[in-house]
């Protein structure tokens, strides 16, 4: 597997023990795992129009990412709203 910069400097601290588990970890980890179900509920449809060749985009990248490409959508918009995803330098 082919590691970024960044990866590699966090797989090296992992490995030097400097990670430390967090008091309470059980209620803490609890805490989070909730957050994120309530991150991933999808309990409202949207319908959107779009081009047809970035919907056709949107797909061939879903295949090679292995999800479907309405789970795709959905984090690209949630990435986005949340400051995630930045635009490119053009």
């Amino acid at each position: 597997m082919k590691l970024t910069p960044d990866e590699k400097s966090l797989l090296a601290s992992v490995e030097k023990g400097e990670w430390k588990r967090i008091p309470d970890f059980p209620r803490e980890a609890a805490r989070y795992r909730e957050a994120a179900r309530a991150t991933l509920r999808k309990d409202k449809r949207v319908n959107i129009r779009m081009a047809e060749r970035d919907l056709v985009r949107f797909q061939k990248t879903a295949v090679y990412e292995g999800l479907p490409y309405q789970t795709l959508i959905s984090s690209v918009l949630h990435k986005y709203i949340n400051g995630r995803m930045v635009e490119k330098a053009g």
